[in-house]
C-alpha cells in the first residue's frame, strides 16, 4: 500500500506553486445546497439540543453543517476574561490534538510530491536513529511503539524552565534511548512523539519550518486566516485557557513542540479543512482514502486510527471521520460524517470533558449513530 500510495501525484513537484495560484472557493467540494426550510429545521433542531451546554457557562464556539452551509453556530464567554475579550468568530482557540490531521496531512502532501513514502524508515531522515523498524506510517497511525515525551523527561530529565522543542525531542531520543513501549507495527499505541517527529521531517523535506509549511500550503490556500501554529517565542496575544473553576491555566515546557499540537483555529477556518477533505483537490483522493483507512485491527472494536484522523466504525455500517482535543483548559471536537456531509465542531477555552459527548450525540440530529456506541476516544 505504501509503495503505491507514494507514486500517487507523480510530477506533481510544483504542487505548493499550483496550491498558491488557486483561490480558496476552488478548493470547496460542489455539494447540494440546503433550502431555507432545511436550514431552519437544522438551526431549530441544534438549537434546542445545545441550549443546555450554551446555558452552563461553555466558554468557546460551536459550529455545525450540512453540505458545508453552516446551519448552527454560536460562541460565548471570554478569551481573556481579564481584559475583558470576548470570544467571536475570529478567535483563535488551541485545538490540541486536533492539530495532528494537518500534521498528517502535510506528509501527505509530501508523498504526493514524491519527496518521501510512507515505508520510509526513519533513519532515513534522522542518522542514526536508535530504534530500528520504524515507518513513517507508524508515526502517523501510531504503530511506532515510541515512548511518549510527555511521560519519559518527568523525573528530572529536563530542566522545566526551559521549553522543549522538537529538536530536544528528537535529541532526547537519541541521547536518553528510553524504552519503547512496544515493537514496531505490533500494536496502537497513541503518542504524541510520533506527531513531534513528523512536523521534523516535514521541516527537513520542505526546507522550511513547520509553522511556515503549514501556512503556505495548508492554512492561505484554504483561506484559513485566523490559523496559526503557537510557538513560546511569539509575541501576539493569543486566546487564555482556563481549568474548570475559571482559574489561568498556565504553561509549562511541554508547550513548545508542535506537529502533535499547538494549532490555534477557529470554527469557520476547520470548517474550511473539513471541505478541502471532499474537493481532493488539496491532497489527492487516493492518500485520503488511505488516511481514512483503519490499521489497528489486532482487537476487535469500533475505535480506530488511520493516518492522522481517528475513526468511528459503527455496527450499522456508518462511519465517523474525527479528531479531538485537549490541552490545558482547551477542549476540541471535530466531527465529519460522510455519509451526510455533516461537520460538527466545537472548541472551548474553559475546561469541560462534556464537550465531547455533547458533540457525539449531535450525529444523531442527522442520522442514527447510536448502535452499539461508546463514546469518544479523548487524548492530549
Amino acid at each position: 500500500m505504501a509503495a503505491a500510495l507514494a507514486g500517487v501525484g507523480c510530477g506533481e513537484g510544483s504542487a505548493n506553486k499550483s496550491r498558491k495560484q488557486k483561490t480558496p472557493q476552488e478548493y470547496a467540494p460542489k455539494l447540494p445546497k440546503l433550502t431555507a426550510l432545511e436550514q431552519k429545521r437544522y438551526h431549530d433542531a441544534f438549537a434546542a439540543y445545545l441550549q443546555p451546554l450554551v446555558r452552563s457557562g461553555f466558554n468557546g464556539g460551536i459550529l455545525i453543517a450540512k453540505n458545508g452551509t453552516v446551519v448552527y453556530e454560536h460562541y460565548t464567554g471570554w478569551a481573556n476574561h481579564q481584559k475583558g475579550d470576548s470570544i467571536n468568530a475570529e478567535t483563535p482557540m488551541q485545538i490540541a490534538s486536533t492539530t495532528k490531521t494537518f500534521t498528517g496531512g502535510a506528509i501527505l502532501q509530501l508523498v504526493q510530491e514524491n519527496k518521501l513514502q510512507l515505508s520510509d524508515s526513519l533513519g532515513k531522515f534522522f542518522p542514526g536513529f536508535p530504534y530500528p523498524g520504524i515507518t513513517v506510517k507508524m508515526l502517523l497511525n501510531h504503530r511506532s511503539g515510541l515512548p511518549n515525551y510527555l511521560y519519559y523527561l518527568e523525573g528530572g530529565l529536563w530542566d522545566k524552565k526551559n521549553f522543549l522543542t522538537n529538536a530536544d525531542v528528537l535529541n532526547t531520543l537519541m541521547t536518553l534511548k528510553p524504552g519503547r513501549s512496544s515493537n514496531p507495527d505490533t500494536r496502537f499505541q497513541y503518542c504524541n512523539t510520533n506527531y513531534v517527529l513528523l512536523a521534523l521531517i516535514v521541516e527537513k523535506l520542505s526546507g522550511m519550518p513547520f509553522p511556515q509549511y503549514l501556512k503556505e500550503n495548508i492554512f492561505e490556500p484554504l483561506g484559513m486566516t485566523h490559523s496559526f501554529v503557537y510557538q513560546p517565542n511569539d509575541t501576539a496575544v493569543h486566546t487564555i485557557s482556563y481549568n474548570a473553576g475559571g482559574g489561568i491555566w498556565g504553561m509549562d515546557y511541554t508547550d513548545g513542540p508542535y506537529g502533535d499540537k499547538n494549532i490555534y483555529s477557529t470554527p469557520r477556518d476547520l470548517l474550511k479543512w473539513d471541505q478541502a477533505l471532499y474537493a481532493n483537490k488539496l491532497i489527492s483522493k487516493a492518500l485520503l482514502d488511505s488516511a481514512f483507512t483503519s490499521y489497528s485491527n489486532e482487537r476487535p472494536g469500533q475505535h480506530n486510527y488511520g493516518l492522522g484522523f481517528r475513526l468511528l466504525n459503527l455496527e450499522n455500517g456508518k462511519k465517523v471521520i474525527y479528531h479531538n482535543g485537549r490541552w490545558h483548559g482547551f477542549n476540541a471536537a471535530f466531527s465529519r460524517l460522510p455519509d451526510e456531509k455533516a461537520t460538527v465542531i466545537i472548541l472551548g477555552n474553559r475546561y469541560r470533558s462534556s464537550i465531547y459527548t455533547v458533540a457525539r450525540k449531535a450525529y444523531n440530529l442527522f442520522g442514527d449513530y447510536d448502535p452499539g456506541a461508546k463514546g469518544f476516544e479523548v487524548t492530549e
